[in-house]
């Protein structure tokens, strides 16, 4: 099935160029700059934007996202918000949206309702942490997507019939946590990282995205080579909240983020 992402996946294929994800937290640290960060990160050159949906209780996430959630929750920040702000988005660019969330506060909001909104406004993709596949199968209510595309994550402890598993549920593409425990920058990536992405490309055909940690555009260079595309989120993350009362804060995010967005083309 065609749709925004599989497309931007197919020209960075014909391209041979790895695709740039970004992450930020929707509301972070107002609604109007959070719209002012995505449309630099669009502008720098992003094929794809991650948009968090804010909540109290980011298990997966590291100290700056969790931060970042605290700021978009304090600044008034909730779910129809968020998918305001990706319909204001979605008036002036085509770029690729998925969404990052956790099931708590969708599900409060109304899971099909939810996610007829998210599409009609501009949606692409979504990511829930937090419900496993198999736990969605068995719950009819959770199982229509609405024309957003599953992505599913991937972990370097999943078991090779756990990831065809996963895989035969996911579209779009496989997000790859490349080390265990929580989101944050690292300082160095996994030595056996090259092992990890290969042992995945022969077991799904899906483009493989790999995040959790890359933070630098040497690091973001390395995994270009290796897979699909990079995710960076901390780091902007952690960027946003170290400029977040400046009045040039997109002209600032665009330049920071420009060197590592160009890092991932230049394989």
């Amino acid at each position: 099935m065609s749709n925004r992402i599989s497309d931007k996946f197919k020209e960075l294929k014909s391209a041979k160029k790895s695709a740039f994800v970004a992450y930020i937290c929707a509301g972070d640290p107002d609604y109007h700059k959070s719209l002012e960060s995505m449309i630099a990160l669009d502008n720098a050159g992003a094929d794809i934007i991650e948009i968090g949906v804010p909540f109290s209780d980011p298990l997966a996430d590291g100290i700056v996202n969790q931060m970042a959630s605290a700021r978009a929750l304090n600044a008034g920040m909730d779910v129809g918000k968020t998918l305001n702000l990706i319909k204001a988005f979605r008036q002036n660019s085509n770029t690729p949206i998925v969404i990052f969330t956790y099931l708590n506060p969708i599900y409060n909001y109304g899971f099909e309702e939810f996610h007829k909104e998210a599409a009609s406004h501009g949606a692409d993709g979504i990511l829930i942490l937090d419900l496993p596949p198999d736990e969605q199968k068995i719950n009819n209510e959770l199982c229509e997507q609405h024309e957003l595309v599953p992505i599913r994550l991937i972990a370097p402890t999943t078991p090779n019939n756990r990831i065809k598993e996963i895989s035969d549920n996911a579209n779009g593409f496989i997000y790859y946590v490349s080390r265990e425990g929580v989101t944050g920058k690292q300082t160095k990536l996994n030595d056996n990282l090259d092992q990890q992405v290969n042992n995945l490309k022969d077991l799904t055909d899906l483009p493989l995205v790999v995040g959790f940690g890359i933070s630098t555009p040497e690091q973001a260079s390395t995994v270009a080579k290796l897979a699909d595309g990079v995710v960076v989120g901390s780091a902007i993350v952690d960027f946003i909240s170290k400029n977040n009362e400046s009045e040039e804060l997109g002209n600032e995010l665009r330049k920071f983020v420009t060197p590592i967005i160009e890092a991932t083309k230049n394989i």
